[in-house]
């Protein structure tokens, strides 16, 4: 059995909030690496986790965050842009910026 659920599984609570932590836990070692390369001079990583699913009510990606706007200017956006994103995804997760450490 995966440990991670397909989307068409029903989870119990405490299963699904085991899930959310990991998530945020992934998304939290990812920020560090990406925002720490960003001070290197290195382009700015994308905040994806491959769960890629929007929340009930559509405000944000479950995985990374983002809202379907910071999805699709991600592409084009420069990396000020980038980091900016960042900063409001990391928010919206209720997560610490590493910047700011």
């Amino acid at each position: 059995m995966s440990s991670v659920a397909n989307s068409s599984e029903v989870l119990a609570p405490e299963q699904q909030a085991h899930l959310q932590a990991q998530q945020r836990k992934q998304l939290a070692w990812k920020a560090r690496a990406a925002l720490a390369g960003a001070d290197a001079g290195e382009p700015v990583a994308s905040p994806c986790i491959n769960v890629c699913r929007m929340t009930e009510d559509r405000s944000h990606c479950q995985g990374c965050f983002r809202t379907i706007d910071e999805i699709r200017a991600w592409s084009k956006a420069d990396a000020a842009e980038r980091l900016q994103i960042w900063g409001r995804l990391l928010q919206r997760a209720g997560l610490n910026d590493p910047r700011s450490a």
